[in-house]
């Protein structure tokens, strides 16, 4: 039996996850990096009065509940992040907890630096809050993966897989079967799936049909590929991100030392996006936690959209079933969005018949904002009605969208904050090539892999040569070695004098080396090749720049294992841009105008979403599409496919409820004559340029960059 066959006892599983932090803080493939501004400056505080004195009242109850089970039920946009920076605040300040003793666990890179950053600012000189670990699931455990496995299976670690793609390839080789790369990578989502959820590859076929999955080469070549990539995997010792989980649930669970080791150092649990939990982390948790209840959760049933990957809100709306004790709050008041667009919001969810959701949110006595409970309450002033506007087909609406979006370019808003949230990828296209004909540049999900680009590649290729080259003296001090480098977890103000100044030299560096390939202080001149060549490498430096800033102490090697991470996941950096995504590749972003075309019968909720999971689900869908938007939401069908094509569509289900009137007849509107909702648009645009100061641009997945950067005004 080989090393990881003895350690698999915990099951199979774990999470596909994106991007990484220093020593592989990785994150969830979902386009989660957060448009979000960064966190307003707090007061440095003086005591554990002064910590409390900037929460409203429900935040105040997460902060004050210091000790055992606590589950925060946090509508969008009720300052979740704020409540949990300071409940960790006030504990450390009131002497509840040693703050090395804290394991903060999120689920996107950005979501950790930016509790570290508060807990920065919510901290004092001789407090010691900065050691509090803030990580991914992934981060956390692939730490104790590398720190256990010399002493437990023995030999070197195994190295992170970048990508199933290849051995997958090669698998199908192996095999003889034919599959394309589409059918590879829906393979690799069935191979994450099934680890998630603890299903191996003999018990595939079976599982697959009762969760009604419909893997592209079928149920039994898909499990033939699954064992083969197992197999190639293991032969060339290598973890992909489930392995991660798995093999250190397994080392936990089978190792009495390193589980006493794990849980002497980490007491005090937080974590977020609990709806999104699946099996395996859950596992995990328990693993860590052992038979402590200092746990608290926070999250939000309604943003339920990852099912498919074998997420489930159970473990939040059964945290009280679980925790009999357990402290219940729940965040009502909505901060990001103006009240117009929190009453859609909660008209999508509150409106019609009970709903599956709610009906297992009362069976376990919980009540979430929204759906059965408590609505939320806007707390920023009024702004514009949602719009709502129909189309006679999908090249008017996407027409539509465009003019709207360039008018509202040249009032003031930048383009980075305007969104374009789509059900599925294929409609990106359209929308893309009618932003590029207006001049609107736009940033594309799911299109080109920026990191297969060739000046990406050369770049990426030379940041790593610079890192083996200068491996020894590159680490900031601590390391990112291993779980008991810093037993105590104390660091002197020196050594963050030296990592800070350590960071700021590899921020230099990169943009150093990048110069070597074509980086230069200023853009080339009109579009074309080198433009674009000029804007990978100035995606890179300005990425670097980033994670230097959100990371104090990284060094020039932690860079590089975000870029191997982000490169395996393909989560690219931002660029400057209308966003054109997903509705799904949204969830954890936002901004000020959001565009939510398409929404018909059959698209939204997607047609082949038969039972009534599946259709709220849905409906959820369209909740976090809605709850993405600050000051302006525009809501658009259109009748027909194509000019001339019949005109057999319904405006989506969703929308009976929410929509002003219900008008019909509109079928003998021009083709991309406007509606009503646009002249909301012209209004708003007319208004002029508003205080963008803190707003961040929108990260990207999968970018593909177009539009000329220079807005053209429409006549009328």
């Amino acid at each position: 039996m080989d090393a990881e066959s003895g350690l698999a006892g915990s099951g199979p599983g774990g999470p596909e996850l994106t991007g990484s932090e220093p020593g592989g803080r990785a994150r969830r493939d979902r386009g989660e990096a957060s448009a979000a501004r960064p966190a307003p400056a707090e007061e440095q505080p003086d005591g554990p009065e002064s910590i409390l004195s900037a929460l409203d009242p429900e935040q105040r109850e997460v902060a004050v509940a210091a000790r055992g089970p606590v589950c925060v039920l946090a509508g969008a946009g009720t300052g979740k992040t704020r409540a949990v920076a300071h409940r960790i605040a006030y504990a450390v300040w009131t002497g509840v907890v040693d703050p090395g003793h804290v394991l903060a666990l999120t689920f996107t890179t950005r979501a950790a630096g930016e509790l570290r950053g508060r807990l920065r600012q919510l901290g004092a000189a001789d407090i010691g809050m900065e050691r509090v670990q803030a990580r991914t699931f992934h981060a956390a455990a692939l730490r104790q993966l590398k720190h256990f496995w010399p002493r437990t299976v023995g030999g070197r670690p195994p190295a992170v897989l970048d990508s199933k793609i290849s051995l997958l390839s090669e698998a199908a080789r192996r095999l003889r079967l034919t599959a394309g790369l589409p059918d590879i990578r829906d393979i690799a989502s069935e191979i994450e799936w099934s680890k998630v959820t603890q299903v191996r590859p003999d018990d595939y076929p079976a599982a697959a049909a009762r969760a009604g999955r419909m893997p592209p080469l079928g149920a039994e070549k898909t499990a033939r590929m699954y064992a083969a990539y197992e197999e190639l995997r293991r032969e060339r010792h290598l973890v992909d991100f489930e392995s991660v989980l798995e093999l250190t649930a397994a080392i936990i669970a089978e190792h009495r030392p390193a589980a006493a080791a794990v849980r002497d150092r980490y007491r005090y649990f937080v974590v977020d996006e609990y709806q999104d939990v699946n099996p395996l982390q859950k596992l995990l948790l328990e693993s860590w936690a052992g038979d402590r209840d200092d746990i608290c959760v926070v999250g939000d049933p309604r943003q339920t959209i990852y099912s498919f990957t074998g997420a489930t809100p159970a473990y939040l709306t059964g945290f009280t079933a679980e925790f009999p004790d357990a402290t219940v709050v729940r965040l009502v008041r909505n901060y990001r969005s103006t009240p117009q667009v929190v009453a859609l919001a909660n008209q999508l969810t509150g409106a019609g018949a009970a709903r599956p959701l709610a009906a297992q949110l009362k069976s376990h006595r919980l009540a979430v904002p929204g759906t059965g409970g408590a609505p939320l309450v806007a707390q920023q002033p009024a702004g514009d009605p949602p719009g709502f506007a129909e189309y006679r087909d999908d090249q008017s609406e996407a027409s539509s969208v465009a003019a709207q979006a360039a008018e509202l370019i040249s009032g003031g808003v930048p383009p980075r904050q305007i969104a374009v949230l789509v059900r599925t990828n294929a409609q990106t296209p359209l929308f893309e090539q009618a932003l590029t004909e207006v001049g609107v540049p736009c940033q594309v999900r799911g299109a080109e892999r920026f990191f297969d680009r060739a000046e990406v590649r050369q770049a990426v290729g030379l940041l790593r040569a610079a890192v083996k080259s200068a491996r020894r003296d590159a680490e900031p001090p601590g390391g990112v070695s291993g779980l008991a480098d810093d037993p105590g977890g104390h660091a002197d103000s020196a050594a963050a004098a030296a990592a800070a100044a350590l960071s700021a030299a590899a921020s230099a560096e990169v943009r150093h080396i990048l110069a070597g390939v074509g980086l230069t202080r200023t853009a080339p001149p009109g579009r074309g090749a080198a433009r674009e060549r000029w804007e990978s490498l100035e995606a890179l430096a300005q990425l670097a720049q980033d994670f230097f800033t959100a990371t104090p102490g990284a060094s020039l090697t932690d860079f590089a294992a975000e870029l191997a991470h982000r490169t395996a996941i393909e989560h690219a950096p931002a660029m400057e841009g209308v966003t054109l995504a997903s509705l799904h590749a949204a969830k954890g972003l936002e901004w000020d105008v959001v565009f939510l075309p398409g929404l018909s019968d059959g698209n939204l909720p997607i047609v082949h979403a038969q039972t009534d999971e599946a259709v709220e689900e849905e409906r959820r869908l369209l909740y976090v599409g809605v709850t993405r938007a600050r000051q302006r939401v525009y809501l658009s069908w259109s009748l027909a496919r194509s000019g001339g094509g019949r005109r057999s569509r319904k405006p989506s289900r969703f929308l009976d409820d929410v929509r002003p009137g219900r008008r019909a007849g509109h079928g003998d509107r021009a083709a991309g004559d406007r509606t009503a909702g646009d002249s909301t648009a012209r209004e708003g645009a007319a208004r002029g340029r508003r205080d963008q100061a803190g707003a961040d641009a929108p990260a990207a997945g999968q970018i593909r960059f177009r539009g000329t950067g220079v807005v053209r005004r429409r006549g009328r």
